[in-house]
């Protein structure tokens, strides 16, 4: 019999990422201070990095940034019916049948093409109001962005148009979290010959901006006026060999219980298509999380997670909604016992740089993976309701 269908389970999931919100403050004060004068412009897509996009963006937005950065409308969207009221860019494709959304919600939009400044215009002349644009250029990266030759003609269309304004133009590195900086450097250069089309016509620079989390790392002529810090203000490096020129710390962990604890014979094959048997006696823990979670499946065999203190290996292939952990067969662990998945116990730390080679991925990806199934739990003096 359903008692009452209506409330939410009292006992939370026992798998859940917790968010360190006084953890994402420092990381974001160690950034400004490294890069001031020049003004943050904070990026929270794809969920803040896993790490919770409306309540993310809530803590940035009352340290006062120019801004926040977004992939897409619906993102932008979400932010302004929280409550969300500093300057939000979308940075993604512009489809033009939404341009009327964006004018709606307040949204900046990206613009990489001159097709795409008639349509902005008449939609603003339509309902009244003025759009405002970044303009991006391709400056080496190949994806979104006009290319250098055709920039004037689009800043030339932008510039002409009644009901646009032209707050910004930027572009986005390919390599700048790589040891070898001659791309980037090359793709300063060439942002810096587009750009020289307002002196030329001694006309006012808009706002640039440039650096991402490897160009604030080790760029620093790549700041101008904004910077777009994404994965290092979650406490993460781009890559484990980027100089670390500025102090971070993870401000996410992720954990899970041991749910089921049992003997194991020698010669007794785990899981889907019997990848793994084990040797010797041993007893197998299950942990209840999968790929539907975000965990990924290349980490059957060959993922780890740290439980009493210790590490563990993860053995047959990682499940929908479990995986097991071989623990040995002398062990002292127990239903109930606590799994990190990515985090600390005792003096052993998984990151998510590990785990993200564990899977030959990037930590970019081991983040904004962790399904939205997974609840977000926020702590620290900054935070509010559990998510």
């Amino acid at each position: 019999m359903i008692l009452d269908p209506t409330v939410a389970p009292r006992v939370p999931r026992p798998t859940y990422v917790e968010i360190d919100l006084d953890q994402l403050t420092a990381n974001y004060r160690a950034v400004e201070a490294a890069v001031a004068p020049a003004r943050m412009l904070p990026v929270v897509k794809a969920g803040a990095y896993g790490h919770g996009l409306v309540e993310v963006a809530r803590l940035f937005e009352s340290f006062g940034p120019a801004g926040l950065a977004v992939a897409f409308l619906e993102e932008g969207a979400k932010l302004r019916e929280a409550g969300i009221v500093c300057p939000i860019l979308v940075m993604g494709g512009l489809d033009t049948a939404q341009i009327p959304d964006f004018l709606h919600f307040s949204l900046t939009m990206t613009v990489s093409s001159g097709q795409a400044v008639g349509p902005i215009e008449e939609a603003a002349e339509r309902l009244g109001t003025v759009a405002r644009v970044h303009a991006k250029v391709d400056t080496g990266m190949g994806r979104m962005g006009v290319r250098p030759e055709g920039a004037a003609e689009l800043l030339d269309a932008l510039l002409r148009s009644r009901h646009v304004e032209l707050e910004a133009v930027y572009s986005h590195f390919a390599t700048a979290d790589e040891p070898d900086p001659a791309q980037t450097l090359d793709q300063m250069a060439t942002f810096r010959r587009v750009i020289s089309y307002f002196g030329d016509r001694d006309l006012p620079m808009p706002t640039l901006h440039l650096a991402n989390s490897g160009a604030v790392l080790q760029h620093p002529g790549s700041y101008l006026d904004l910077v777009r810090p994404g994965l290092m203000l979650y406490g993460v490096y781009p890559t484990d060999n980027i100089p670390r020129t500025v102090g971070i710390e993870p401000a996410l962990t992720w954990r899970s219980t041991v749910v089921l604890s049992k003997p194991l014979p020698a010669g007794s094959p785990v899981s889907y298509g019997a990848t793994w048997t084990p040797d010797r006696d041993t007893r197998i823990v299950v942990v209840p999380m999968g790929y539907g979670d975000g965990y990924p499946r290349l980490l059957s065999n060959r993922g780890e997670v740290l439980i009493g203190d210790r590490r563990h290996p993860v053995v047959g292939r990682v499940c929908m909604d479990q995986f097991m952990v071989d623990v040995g067969p002398d062990t002292d662990v127990r239903v109930g016992d606590e799994v990190a998945i990515i985090g600390s116990q005792g003096g052993e730390t998984i990151t998510a740089n590990e785990l993200a080679a564990w899977a030959e991925t990037i930590p970019y990806e081991a983040l904004t993976g962790i399904s939205s199934r997974v609840p977000r739990r926020y702590r620290g003096s900054a935070g509010g309701p559990n998510q």
